[in-house]
């Protein structure tokens, strides 16, 4: 049995739909409130804070993904993220069970290197360092050797259905609501974004292949990186509207977080699109020379035709 962690989001729900279709029909659906995604899911509601409940999610599973996510609440993250990480990883350890942890880019440095697997963890501001200090735990497991334990990390998403990015609310949901986009600093960085299938997709290969474990993974990605401006363009151009936008300045954004909390969480992560974003995934890629990666034409025209 397979067993998914958090298994609400958009990640976790297309990590159903791939593992159904290709690897499992015995699959365990854990979180507070799961919804069954395919006919033959199994469903466990439970709370990873609280390790016996954790315990008896992961009881008889051969392997583990770990998907939950928070709410973007610094302190809820600071209280909350390390302990459902550690409870998941004792009672994976306790079933010997296969771990594999999906991951984001929160703890890499926020400029314009090539970012490959072994780029050096330097976060900026306090979610950041939440999401370091959670990789390294999950690299400290991997080191142990009690149970096989694999890392896929991927940059920011956009995606369909319930996929939450700030390029599908500030770019993507304005443009189905007839609104006009915002650009979040600049227009003109190269961003890395992951097709949320694609992401789902590859984390259920890794998964799968015993001989990816003891390692970390970047996720694959269209290599053909557009700037926002780009980015804004192909979307119009896809929903037959002329191509027009406004860019948010960092003061602007800065000045906003005064007034409004969900924007204030999201300050930290503003020198990111002050430089181009270059993630690399080649080493998936040459793993999994199979793998169709979605280009950013297919997956616009998807999403904006929900």
């Amino acid at each position: 049995m397979q067993t998914i962690l958090g298994a609400s989001g958009q990640i976790a729900v297309e990590l159903a739909r791939e593992l159904s279709r290709s690897h499992t029909d015995d699959l365990r659906l854990v979180s507070r409130n799961p919804s069954k995604v395919n006919p033959t899911d199994t469903l466990l509601p439970a709370d990873l804070l609280d390790a016996e409940q954790a315990a008896k999610a992961i009881k008889g599973s051969s392997i583990v993904y770990f998907t939950a996510g928070l709410p973007p609440d610094t302190q809820l993250w600071e209280r909350q993220f390390p302990l459902m990480l550690q409870n998941a990883l004792q009672a994976s350890r306790a079933a010997n069970a296969r771990f594999v942890y999906f991951d984001n880019t929160y703890m890499y440095p926020q400029n314009d290197r090539v970012l490959t697997e072994d780029a050096a963890f330097e976060p900026v501001g306090r979610k950041g360092k939440v999401r370091a200090a959670m990789a390294s735990m999950v690299l400290q497991e991997m080191a142990r050797g009690e149970i096989p334990v694999v890392i896929g990390r991927a940059p920011e998403f956009y995606g369909p259905g319930k996929t939450q990015s700030i390029t599908n609310s500030l770019v993507i949901d304005n443009l189905k609501a007839g609104k006009k986009p915002r650009v979040p600093v600049r227009d003109d960085t190269l961003r890395t974004l992951i097709w949320t299938p694609d992401a789902s997709r590859a984390l259920a290969g890794l998964g799968n292949a015993p001989d990816t474990y003891g390692q970390t993974w970047h996720l694959p990605c269209d290599d053909n990186r557009l700037t926002y401006r780009q980015f804004v363009a192909l979307a119009s151009e896809l929903s037959g509207r002329a191509p027009s936008y406004k860019v948010l300045g960092k003061w602007m954004l800065t000045a906003a977080g005064l007034v409004n909390s969900q924007v204030r969480e999201l300050r930290e992560l503003l020198p990111r699109y002050e430089h181009d974003n270059l993630f690399d995934s080649t080493k998936f890629k040459q793993r999994f020379p199979e793998f169709q990666v979605t280009s950013y034409r297919q997956g616009l025209a998807q999403v904006l035709n929900e």
